[in-house]
């Protein structure tokens, strides 16, 4: 199966954030929403990522204040992403081998899902 069938299903909701918004406020959006992670755009390009497990490590951990810190500073900058007409197999593996569970889903450059582990490993 290729991702763009499998976002068809899913469907192509994808929750973004500014990364000047606080960590707080991506917090409370993913605790709304009930995702466990966020694409971080800047004028409609994605330019990280933000998870719980970046806060976890760089927030809890370090004694930052949630309520204080940009996202901008956690986020992950380099992320690995997919295309809609890459094999949802290889996305698993992908998410696998570098160990993360969400994985943006771009089409010449622009997002247009985001896929989660749970969401790959239930059609491989």
């Amino acid at each position: 199966m290729r991702v763009k069938k499998l976002l068809d299903k899913k469907g192509p909701e994808v929750y973004s954030i500014s990364p000047d918004a606080t960590v707080y406020d991506a917090l409370r959006l993913m605790a709304e929403k009930e995702v466990g992670a966020l694409v971080v755009l800047e004028d409609a390009k994605m330019v990280g990522i933000f998870s719980e497990r970046d806060y976890a490590r760089k927030i809890i951990l370090k004694g930052k204040s949630s309520k204080e810190t940009p996202v901008r500073e956690i986020m992950t900058s380099e992320v690995i992403h997919t295309g809609p007409d890459e094999k949802v197999s290889k996305c698993l593996s992908l998410m696998t081998k570098h160990r993360f569970r969400h994985l943006p889903v771009l089409d010449e450059g622009r997002v247009v899902g985001m896929l989660s582990i749970e969401d790959v490993k239930g059609v491989t």
